[in-house]
């Protein structure tokens, strides 16, 4: 356990802005309802609310991805993925049904019905906004108090947050139904109750830290079951950082820990229980039209370096196209790995990002389809952007720090460019933000803002609406923390 030492902590008015402006930031956009990856879990979600099964059958049709199993001489489909994501979007669905009165029984289920589209876009939007949204917003206002934590300087702090939420792809996907947002924002926050938890004797005894961990860890493998490996890293880091407490307390701790974890995780054996008839057997042993899932394990192998050029620096998906302000990040996590103090933290960081991509490199479908960057590689986007807090912090010129903020500011816009446009490139499309999101679709005035889909204003303008509360609160939020930074401490 690391000794007491006084902990600087960013403005709760810039804490408060930052979840604010990241929440907006993500339901102030729609994306594709008909995303195969989308669609099935919320056909998921609505079997589930409208008629107490898992079976889609009814909705297969429009959807790829999907699991198929054969019960005598009936075929049945599935939704092919962990089931966490379904589970949360559940209660919001039966919540709108029961609302607004209709259920989708009431729809002709057709790819080309404007009604059905207009009734899943609604229950899509609301998902989005009581799921991942609330995830990334906590998540960035953790990094906030992390960054400043590690510093001493909330400014640092807020460089990172806003690099986390809203200068990389987390942002796009944390307007849809994929998992890969929420299990980021999930490791973020267990990193985060980690770190505050065993920061002095004071912290270290109390249950919440515990148990914020162990629940984020948990729900993370119920919505991908791969964050299972990034988990089992974090939480040997949870036992590194505790080692020096007295045994009693890190028993009752680690107690509360692993049995939120299990609670966390019961739902998904409940639902394959339910599914499937037995809680160990997923949707991924029946997957339909994807013959490279049956390469290792369900589509892992081994970590190829062309997948790994492709996510990181490829222009197809390389995550730097996307997200360049992160390669400062980097930077910023060999100077924490070099001090001391943050030592722990920073190795913590490299070895989860070395996970997520390994795993995205050994995967069949390491490009992830349609997608605009490496969408399997989200996970690894919140320790990359914990650097940028040391980063910002070690930069003493004025030119280098107007440098960096320019070139967050470069990153934001690209994503938001991609969030109002579409976060599902086409597979083949070399450079697809500037070839397709800029070029093709702002040029042409297509965008998928909230005004414009549900108040029937011009796209245009619902973006200028996002833009007329967004800036104001971006603005504020400098300007309380520029004077926090002037006081010295918070």
């Amino acid at each position: 356990m690391t000794p007491a030492v006084p902990i600087v902590r960013a403005p709760h008015a810039v804490a408060l802005l930052v979840f604010a402006l990241v929440w907006l930031s993500c339901v102030s956009f729609g994306s594709f309802v008909f995303n195969p990856n989308t669609a099935t879990r919320m056909f998921g979600a609505l079997a589930l609310v409208e008629r107490g099964e898992a079976t889609i059958d009814r909705y297969q049709t429009l959807t790829i991805d999907k699991a198929a199993f054969k019960q005598g001489a009936v075929t049945h489909y599935y939704m092919d993925k962990a089931p966490g994501m379904t589970l949360m979007a559940a209660p919001v669905v039966w919540a709108t049904n029961h609302v607004t009165g209709a259920r989708s029984y009431d729809q002709v289920i057709d790819i080309t019905n404007p009604r059905l589209a207009e009734f899943l876009r609604l229950r899509l939007q609301l998902a989005v906004a009581c799921g991942a949204a609330i995830l990334t917003a906590f998540a960035a206002v953790l990094l906030l108090d992390l960054g400043t934590g590690i510093t001493g300087s909330p400014a640092a702090g807020l460089f990172a947050a806003l690099g986390y939420a809203l200068g990389s792809i987390v942002w796009g996907w944390s307007t849809t139904l994929f998992g890969h947002a929420p299990v980021a924002a999930l490791f973020l926050i267990a990193t985060w109750a980690i770190w505050r938890g065993t920061s002095g004797e004071r912290e270290f005894g109390r249950w919440r830290y515990p148990l914020m961990a162990g629940a984020a860890l948990g729900w993370a493998v119920t919505i991908e079951f791969q964050a299972a490996l990034g988990g089992l890293a974090i939480g040997g880091w949870a036992l590194w950082r505790s080692r020096d407490a007295a045994w009693p307390v890190r028993r009752r701790l680690y107690l509360v820990a692993v049995l939120t974890a299990l609670v966390a995780v019961a739902p998904m054996l409940a639902y394959n229980q339910f599914a499937f008839g037995t809680p160990f057997m997923t949707g991924y042993t029946g997957v339909v039209g994807f013959n490279g899932m049956n390469q290792g394990l369900f589509g892992l192998t081994y970590p190829k370096a062309s997948a790994l050029f492709g996510i990181t620096l490829g222009p197809r998906r390389g995550l730097l196209w996307v997200a360049p302000v992160l390669l400062l990040g980097l930077v910023g996590l060999i100077r924490m790995v070099r001090d001391r103090r943050t030592r722990d933290l920073g190795v913590l960081a490299l070895v989860v990002i070395a996970i997520v991509l390994s795993i995205n490199a050994s995967y069949a479908y390491w490009d992830g389809g349609a997608s605009t960057g490496p969408r399997h590689s989200v996970p690894a986007i919140p320790f990359l952007a914990l650097g940028l807090a040391p980063f910002w912090a070690a930069l003493r010129r004025p030119a280098a720090r107007i440098g960096a903020a320019a070139l967050l500011g470069v990153s934001m816009l690209l994503n938001l460019i991609v969030a109002a446009t579409d976060i599902f490139a086409p597979e083949g499309m070399i450079m697809p933000v500037w070839s397709r999101n800029i070029l093709g679709l702002l040029a042409h005035g297509y965008l998928n803002t909230v005004p414009s889909l549900y108040w029937g204003v011009s796209p245009w303008l619902g973006l200028f609406l996002y833009l007329d509360l967004a800036l104001p609160m971006l603005g504020l939020m400098l300007w309380w923390t520029r004077r926090a930074e002037r006081r010295g401490s918070v």
